[in-house]
Formats: structure tokens, sequence, C-alpha cells
């Protein structure tokens, strides 16, 4: 009997120690997740596909989503330090940053968290003013600015590279340049991803309309760059080293 008894009570601890495993996220802490940029951003609903999937995979409690972005804005309205190949200076640089980082502020609660990941979807403007050939600077600059500004080394980023929309530079001269600038930063920092986007433009916009290849998304393509976003984005905290 006492057997039996043992066996039984051994078997409950280890179902309840793989239940809790099953369900405790696997860091610690809270996550914060940042999101801005222009048009293709503010389009984007992360309630709908983006902040779903990270609290399933750190625990709703675990998970800070701050999001602010604007529609038709250069990278300059971001990075502070942003200067033309060639030209004078803009006046103003950087106030868009200055509104999402007391967001940021107001979020966080003076709580330093366990992670922060930054996503990023904008380029389009860039590409228009033909500011190609210093957004791949500009876009590593403002990662720089954002972990200084946070204090910490370890900020992830997931980039939304351009879409098709404009693969032939016939309406916009620098959209090449500045899709491949957003590859090459991704690409060259282990903190770094992008997600493709050139499937997201086709379908139903959320006016009804028939869209393709357009310099929007459709309902279903922002569903599924939320979806985009935030899998690259666990992937990117859950490779990183956790102190």
């Amino acid at each position: 009997m006492r057997f039996h008894h043992l066996k039984y009570l051994c078997a409950a601890v280890v179902f309840s120690l793989a239940s809790a495993s099953a369900t405790e996220p696997a860091e610690a802490g809270k996550h914060l997740f940042i999101l801005s940029g222009q048009s293709n951003m503010a389009g984007l609903d992360p309630d709908i596909s983006f902040t779903p999937a990270v609290e399933a995979a750190f625990g709703k409690e675990n998970v800070i989503v701050v999001k602010n972005a604007k529609g038709g804005q250069p990278i300059r309205r971001w990075y502070k330090k942003w200067k033309p190949s060639q030209g004078n200076q803009p006046r103003v640089t950087g106030d868009l940053y200055d509104v999402l980082m007391k967001m940021v502020d107001e979020a966080l609660g003076g709580e330093k968290p366990a992670s922060v990941t930054f996503i990023w979807m904008q380029g389009e403007r860039d590409a228009k003013d033909s500011n190609g050939d210093v957004y791949a600077a500009s876009l590593r600059g403002l990662i720089d600015q954002l972990a200084a500004d946070l204090g910490r080394k370890d900020v992830n980023f997931v980039i939304g590279r351009l879409s098709d929309f404009d693969m032939g530079n016939t309406k916009w001269p620098d959209w090449t340049m500045v899709r491949e600038a957003q590859v090459d930063v991704a690409d060259a920092d282990p903190r770094g991803a992008w997600v493709d986007t050139d499937d997201l433009n086709d379908g139903t916009n959320e006016k009804g309309r028939r869209i393709k290849n357009n310099l929007h998304y459709s309902v279903d393509g922002y569903k599924i760059l939320g979806e985009r976003f935030a899998e690259k984005a666990i992937e990117l905290i859950k490779n990183s080293p956790q102190p």
C-alpha cells in the first residue's frame, strides 16, 4: 500500500511540475516592444495579431507594447543626428522620437524590462525624397540612439522591409536602395531581423477595395505583418543570452 501511495504521489508531483513548466514563460520579467514608423506601421493594429502572439510566448502580465506611428514621415523625424548627403541640415529632427520615448517612459514607470525589442516599419518617404544613400546610416543611428537612451546594449530590432510596390524605381527613385539598406542593417547585427512584406499589398483593403501591388497593405496583410513581427521578436528574445 505504501509503495502504491508513493508511486501516485511521485506521479502527481511530476505532473504538477510539467504543468507549471508548460505555462510559465521561458524568460522571466517584463518584455518591452516598441513599434514605430510611418503609414504601414500606423495601419497595423497590434491587438489583432502581434500582441496576442507575444503574450502567448511570455505571459500577458510580462508584455508591454508601445506603438506610435505617423504616415508620410522621413526617418529624420526619429533620428536626431540625421544628415543629408548634400544640402542643408533640416531644422527639425527627432521630434517624433521624443513623443515615442515619452510614451515608453510612461509605460515602464521606472521599471527596467528584461528585454527591449524595437519594431520598425518605415522608409517610403525616404525613398520618395531620394535619401536612400543615407538611409542605412540613419537607421543604424536610430537603433543606437534608442539603446543609448534606454541605457542598454542589448536592444533587439525587427525591420519591415519595404514591399515590391516600386521595385523598378519608376515612382520613387530610391525604393530599391532603401529596401536593400534595411536588409543590410538587420543582417549585420545578431540582434537584428527583417520581415518580408512583398505578399502583403494584394487583396482587400480596409475600405473593401481590391488592391494589387499597393503602397499600403490589405486587411489580411496587416494581420500577417503583425504575426511576422511577433515571430521574429520572440525568436530574437529566446535566442539572446539571459542574465
